[in-house]
């Protein structure tokens, strides 16, 4: 079945399912506008055909997606013809999953950062295993969490979501499925023979029920307590001032501190003020609201100082600029949510 992924996604249909493999484990399965577009278009004809009630989405190798092909991004941008299409069409992608009218179930067992979550998380069904650790570690290579991380984040108790965007740390399955990011955990070893019975009944509630391994959290009640506190506070100075008060006595505090101090202020202002927003809006205007980011930040510094340092240059300290959160005012700020006018983000 043919959708026009070449080698790098597979589209199946067996028994009751639609099912999508991700075939690029070489490159972690770094999402790219074949695969967006592909993805897109099997969706588009899946919706409407009854021989489908359920579409899975999985993965070959050690990773579900670690992300979006950056390196493709970076060269593009930096010969002077960013892929801004390419964003266009992933964004519509996530919102076309996060309307999509079947059960949608992600199988995440390894990494899922950045593009990655934007398959996965926008749909009805995300079951992760013991293997899986989840990520949006953006503002370390000078960008912002995208692909609806405005929609997924905010919705996270205790603002677990916006520690996680402004850190950009990872956790695993127990974090993930008691903060609400995973709905249902599974052994890895029970992959395979979940796969069977939901192909051939179509019926992922029914399926999960028998499968359904309960993970515990990893992070600790004082340390949730810690974040709602510290990642609560109105503005990102107050954040920063409030970990900067525990810090000498309480290591947590000192490290996140540390994390955030290693991060591009833009960013950091910049996804503070987008998962802020996020809270209130529709997924819909989350991708028009990020796709306004996304413009600006691939006509910024920061993104390709950013992955320089990350990918070309691996390991080297990026120089930001501006180098201080307190040198980016809020006139920098507004401008990347300012209307694109004409080149806004169709849906």
């Amino acid at each position: 079945m043919d959708f026009g992924g070449g080698d790098e996604i597979r589209f199946e249909r067996l028994g009751r399912a639609g099912v999508v493999t991700l075939t690029r484990p070489q490159a972690l399965n770094a999402v790219t506008h074949r695969m967006v577009k592909a993805l897109g278009e099997a969706l588009h004809r899946w919706e409407r055909d009854d021989g489908v009630d359920v579409v899975i989405v999985k993965a070959e190798g050690r990773a579900f997606s670690a992300g979006g092909d950056i390196l493709h991004i970076y060269e593009a941008g930096r010969a002077g013809k960013p892929p801004v299409e390419f964003f266009a069409d992933e964004y519509r992608l996530n919102a076309q999953i996060a309307r999509f009218k079947k059960p949608y179930v992600a199988l995440i067992d390894g990494i899922v950062m950045g593009g990655g979550v934007g398959i996965s998380f926008h749909g009805s069904h995300r079951v992760m295993t013991e293997n899986a650790q989840f990520a949006m570690p953006e503002v370390g290579i000078g960008f912002f969490p995208d692909v609806g991380a405005s929609h997924l984040l905010p919705d996270l108790g205790g603002s677990f979501g916006m520690y996680l965007a402004l850190t950009g740390n990872r956790i695993r399955y127990g974090d993930a499925l008691w903060s609400g990011l995973a709905t249902h955990t599974i052994k890895a070893e029970d992959q395979a023979g979940f796969l069977d019975r939901l192909t051939l009944t179509g019926d992922p509630e029914t399926v999960l029920r028998g499968f359904f391994a309960q993970a515990q959290r990893e992070t600790d009640s004082p340390t949730l307590q810690a974040i709602s506190s510290h990642f609560a506070q109105p503005s990102l100075k107050a954040v920063i001032d409030s970990l900067e008060r525990a810090a000498g006595t309480d290591d947590f505090a000192a490290r996140t501190l540390a994390t955030i101090r290693t991060r591009s202020p833009t960013s950091l202002r910049v996804a503070w003020r987008q998962i802020s927003a996020g809270l209130t809006l529709s997924m819909d205007d989350c991708m028009k609201m990020e796709f306004r980011i996304l413009n600006r930040m691939l006509a910024g510094h920061d993104f390709y100082e950013g992955i320089r340092a990350a990918i070309i240059d691996k390991g080297s300290k990026p120089q930001w600029r501006p180098a201080s959160l307190g040198a980016v005012s809020e006139a920098d700020v507004d401008a990347y949510f300012a209307s694109l006018g004409e080149r806004e983000l169709e849906l």
